[in-house]
C-alpha cells in the first residue's frame, strides 16, 4: 500500500478543524502531517495519517469530502537549494506537483519530504535516477509505517525545553 494524503475542504470558521482533530482522536488515528492553508471563507486540509482509508469514511460519514493521493518520500540533504533539485528534476520531466509534506521521519538527519505529482510512476523513477530515492523513504510504503517511524522526543530533551 503507498503513502497516501487525505484532503478536505472545509469553511472557514472556527472549531472546524478542531472538529476534524477530534473525529480522528476519538478513533485513535494518528497523524504524521497536517498543512492548513486558507482563504477568507474556505480552508484547505491535508492530512498523513496512519489509516487512510478508516480516516476518510469517518471523516465522510461526519458529513466531509474527503480526497486521497497517493505519494511519494524523498530524501534531502539538509542545506539550501536541496528541494529545489527534486522540483527541477520533475519540471525537466514535465511532471507537476500537486502538493508537498514535510514527513516526521527523518533518515539520520536528513528530513523526508513527500510529494504527490501528476504521474506517480514517472515521478519515482526520476527521482531514482536523480539519486533522491532513499532506502527509508522506500520502505515508507504505507501510512502505519511513516508512523511508526517517526521520532521521539527523549525526556531529557523536553525537560531542556521547558
Amino acid at each position: 500500500m503507498a503513502l497516501r494524503e487525505i484532503s478536505l475542504s472545509l469553511p472557514n470558521r472556527p472549531g472546524t478543524l478542531a472538529a476534524i482533530a477530534r473525529t480522528l482522536a476519538k478513533a485513535r488515528i494518528n497523524v504524521a502531517a497536517i498543512s492548513v492553508d486558507s482563504t477568507a471563507t474556505k480552508g484547505r486540509v491535508r492530512l498523513i495519517v496512519n489509516d487512510p482509508d478508516r480516516a476518510a469514511g469517518l471523516l465522510a460519514d461526519a458529513g466531509y469530502a474527503a480526497e486521497q493521493r497517493e505519494m511519494i518520500a524523498v530524501r534531502l540533504e539538509d542545506r539550501a537549494g536541496s528541494f529545489l533539485q527534486v522540483l527541477e528534476t520533475l519540471a525537466k520531466g514535465k511532471v507537476n506537483v500537486q502538493s508537498v509534506a514535510i514527513l516526521v521521519a527523518r533518515e539520520g538527519n536528513h528530513p523526508l519530504v513527500a510529494l504527490s505529482t501528476s504521474d506517480i510512476a514517472k515521478s519515482r523513477r526520476l527521482l531514482k535516477q536523480a539519486g533522491f530515492a532513499s532506502e527509508i523513504a522506500d520502505r515508507l510504503v504505507s501510512n502505519p509505517d511513516l508512523v511508526a517511524a517517526a521520532p521521539s522526543i527523549p525526556s531529557e530533551t523536553v525537560a531542556l525545553l521547558l
